[in-house]
């Protein structure tokens, strides 16, 4: 198996968590090497049209002619840190949002996230008078609202749940979130302004998902639904095929089977925090995969 095979396999095997970092890598890889081959070939100035077929317009009419962008835009990044800054957090946020709310929620979140920052960015840049000169030529990309929406989702959720930081110790998750708000979407607003208004509009997205989800409230059921017709179109071959479930043979039986099934998924979440996912075996994720995908 040579590495472009082993690249496929890891992604069809790897959690939603994964997928959503490799996408976000490889739109990454690929804009790289089109910036190279343009700077080869001469026509460096190519390059920020070619982007703009990805990144999400202020422009209205623009975005018209685009609507894609609304989605390429939250894969898409330029700069190295730029990234790397949003893939950690990503990771970081996202390995303790599986594990509360699941890996179902964590795409829907991750793409709500993604929508209301770019639509926020695109509304506040064609209502506030400030930005009445750059509204028709201003663009926005990059993970970061989508990452907030997870950041702020999970610390709704769980904000008494401790991270131990490097130096600090155990500190509640919902302490970081604040924190990471605050710095990174209202300290020197007026400095990549597009940027952080999307920031606001992610993090907006991810409270009112978490906060009616504590209500026993789903507001991305529809979006879930949605998601899984699409998928659909990438599974050949399996919409003919008849699945069939065993029913407990009274209430005993089947507390029983929950009861067992809670305990397996209890002892998974207990690894987890121990050893980091990756420590799971192949039997365990699907398990873990499974039970999120019944919340």
């Amino acid at each position: 198996m040579n590495i472009v095979d082993e690249i496929k396999e890891s992604f069809k095997q790897g959690t939603t968590l994964h997928k959503l970092i490799y996408l976000n890598l490889g739109l990454f890889l690929a804009v790289q090497i089109v910036k190279i081959a343009l700077f080869l070939s001469n026509s460096p100035e190519l390059f920020q049209p070619f982007l703009g077929y990805l990144a999400i317009p202020s422009n209205p009419e623009l975005l018209a002619r685009r609507p894609w962008t609304v989605f390429t835009y939250m894969f898409l990044h330029e700069g190295f840190l730029h990234i790397l800054f949003n893939l950690l957090w990503l990771y970081w946020f996202g390995l303790v949002f599986v594990q509360e709310l699941g890996l179902k929620k964590l795409l829907s979140t991750y793409l709500i996230g993604g929508l209301a920052g770019g639509l926020l960015f695109v509304l506040f840049y064609n209502v506030f008078p400030v930005f009445a000169q750059v509204k028709d030529s201003a663009s926005a990309l990059g993970a970061s609202a989508s990452v907030m929406a997870v950041v702020v989702a999970v610390a709704t959720y769980r904000p008494d749940r401790k991270i131990h930081m490097m130096f600090l110790g155990p500190v509640k998750i919902g302490y970081i979130a604040l924190g990471m708000f605050i710095v990174t979407s209202l300290v020197e607003f007026s400095d990549n302004t597009g940027g952080k208004i999307a920031h606001i509009g992610g993090a907006l997205a991810g409270f009112l998902f978490a906060y009616y989800y504590r209500q026993g409230k789903d507001i991305t059921k529809g979006f879930d639904r949605m998601m899984d017709r699409v998928a659909t179109w990438f599974k050949p071959g399996k919409q003919n095929m008849k699945v069939t479930h065993k029913r407990p043979a009274n209430d005993l039986e089947y507390n029983k089977q929950k009861g067992e099934e809670q305990k397996e998924v209890d002892a998974i979440l207990d690894k987890i925090s121990k050893g980091g996912y990756d420590s799971l075996t192949a039997r365990e994720k699907e398990l873990l995969f499974k039970m999120s995908d019944k919340k």
